[in-house]
């Protein structure tokens, strides 16, 4: 997208437009109801490990982390 950036390991912190994390912080709300949400919309156990990159993780686990995410960003984008 434009105006975003790219993290490497070990590159410092750099910043994201302001558009980019307003739409991340979206996208990480949506993807923490679809973890824990009943019903034909909740997402398989295989697409949540698809997710953590073939590891098994604990669906809850998974589902705090990323809604954790999501109320510290838009804390940020709202600050």
């Amino acid at each position: 997208m434009p105006g975003s950036t790219t993290l490497n390991a070990g590159h410092g912190v750099d910043p994201v437009e302001h558009t980019d994390a307003v739409r991340l912080a979206s996208v990480l709300r949506e993807l923490s109801g679809l973890l824990t949400v009943d019903g034909p919309n909740r997402l398989t156990d295989a697409q949540v490990s698809a997710l953590c990159g073939g590891q098994v993780h604990h669906r809850q686990e998974f589902g705090e982390w990323v809604a954790g995410l999501a109320r510290e960003l838009n804390r940020k984008i709202t600050a």
